[in-house]
């Protein structure tokens, strides 16, 4: 007798699953930038806003170009509205680094707000699914940064957006580096029973 595997995840998944190496690469390269971040503080003071957005727009182009080849207006939906955010952000933040840090602080509140709302979401569609508590975890650790900043309002300067932002960035490389390799295993499985 034939048994065939059936995954009971949503759509999404079968999309990250036919781009397993880009989601892996993706989440590198958000580590990657999110480790810069959390260094451009210490590095160049002041100007680590315009740094931050220049890595938030990077990270938000990965997660497009991710969302469309996932299929961004069915399957990826919500990584393509999450990396248009992050896009719309760093280029405000890149752009705009004298407006002022409680503007600045207001806007990457909201942005880690509606991350991390858009990341339970996520969580909770994709629930039976193998990965679902990592992106549980994601998003409750956004929602705490997002807290932790608005807490801290106005004294969260500087340190909060190199700080605050490589670690959303890191946590979310992570993320997408473990949902891929899973992706990736779980493929190689389905095709070594479908053979």
């Amino acid at each position: 007798m034939h048994q065939q595997i059936l995954s009971p995840a949503p759509l999404l998944l079968g999309g990250i699953k036919e781009n397993a190496p880009l989601t892996v690469t993706s989440g590198v390269i958000l580590i990657i930038a999110g480790t810069i971040a959390l260094m451009s503080p210490l590095i160049a003071g002041s100007s680590s806003t315009i740094v931050v957005g220049v890595l938030l727009v990077i990270g938000g182009i990965g997660q497009c170009i991710l969302a469309i080849e996932a299929g961004a207006f069915s399957r990826g939906l919500l990584t393509f509205i999450l990396g248009l955010l992050m896009t719309t952000v760093g280029s405000f933040t890149a752009t705009q680094p004298v407006v002022g840090l409680a503007s600045l602080t207001t806007i990457l509140v909201t942005y880690l707000v509606i991350a991390a709302l858009f990341e339970l979401i996520m969580a909770i569609q994709i629930r039976p699914a193998e990965g679902w508590r990592s992106v549980s975890i994601n998003g409750v650790v956004t929602l705490l940064l997002g807290i932790m900043l608005w807490r801290q309002f106005p004294l969260s300067g500087v340190w909060a957006i190199g700080i605050v932002l490589g670690l959303k960035m890191i946590f979310s490389g992570w993320f997408l580096v473990f949902i891929g390799i899973t992706a990736k295993k779980e493929t190689k499985s389905i095709h070594l029973f479908t053979c």
